[in-house]
């Protein structure tokens, strides 16, 4: 016969926790748990009663004794399985919950930031710009002629050049920089506390490393480009006022032809 469970100190801690956690609340699982633990108690406390008697000589009860016995062992491994079972419900809710966050801030096609997260975060910058008087720039990234990779290749081909260019931007900028998918084919850089000319150096390297990349299909490479726009953050502006004018630089790239990036001078 297998040894007894014992019912240390750490195993009813980890009871007490998975019943005080109320995350928990309406689980059928917390709700069995709860069940089999208070029946456990009351099992002990009849067991230690039937305990006391035998010590002070009251004898001929071993046969309820050993069933009361086997009813124990066999709680006690129950409560084990439920314990286990929720340990690994409370694992699965924990990778849940994170991939909930991650969807939540997160491009689904491409990876990086998407529109929600990267406007929260041009938020704190404002607030910090005006806290501590720092600054920082915006960059509207556009992919030059996307309609025709939707139209002469199909919407995967699209699909493909969105990603390529989201691996692009999340490894060519800097630590501390934030790139996101802003809508559609359009791609926005958060680069704190950068200033204009700054900024110029970054997305002239960025542009020729998007210019390099290529698309490769079964038959043939496909070359990409993009336009961009950049604006410093001003004293006292919002984000979306520096967005504007650093789209407005986007427009002008675009009119100029494409395939480079213009800054916004402020007056």
């Amino acid at each position: 016969m297998p040894s007894r469970p014992a019912i240390t100190a750490e195993l009813e801690q980890r009871v007490k926790l998975l019943l005080d956690d109320e995350t928990h609340l309406g689980h059928p699982l917390r709700d069995a748990l709860q069940d089999l633990w208070l029946s456990l108690l009351s099992h002990i406390t009849e067991l230690e009663q039937i305990t006391e008697i035998a010590d002070s000589g009251k004898l001929g009860l071993p046969k309820r004794i050993e069933r009361l016995s086997k009813q124990f062992e066999r709680q006690i491994r129950q409560l084990e399985r439920v314990i286990r079972i929720s340990d690994r419900y409370q694992s699965s809710l924990k990778d849940l919950n994170a991939a909930l966050r991650e969807a939540s801030t997160h491009d689904a096609l491409t990876g990086i930031a998407n529109r929600l997260l990267v406007e929260e975060r041009c938020r704190q910058e404002d607030a910090r710009s005006g806290r501590s008087g720092s600054t920082y720039s915006l960059a509207v990234l556009d992919v030059d002629h996307f309609k025709r990779f939707n139209d002469n290749y199909g919407h995967d081909v699209g699909d493909m050049v969105l990603k390529a260019l989201g691996e692009t931007l999340r490894f060519s900028l800097r630590q501390g920089d934030l790139c996101a998918r802003w809508g559609g084919e359009e791609f926005l850089a958060l680069l704190p506390d950068t200033t204009l000319s700054e900024a110029e150096q970054v997305v002239h390297r960025l542009v020729g490393k998007i210019r390099r990349q290529r698309i490769e299909l079964a038959d043939q490479e496909l070359a990409v480009t993009a336009s961009i726009g950049v604006a410093e953050h001003l004293p006292g502006e919002t984000y979306e006022q520096t967005f504007r004018r650093a789209d407005q630089a986007l427009l002008e790239a675009k009119q100029q032809g494409r395939d480079r990036y213009r800054v916004h001078q402020a007056a």
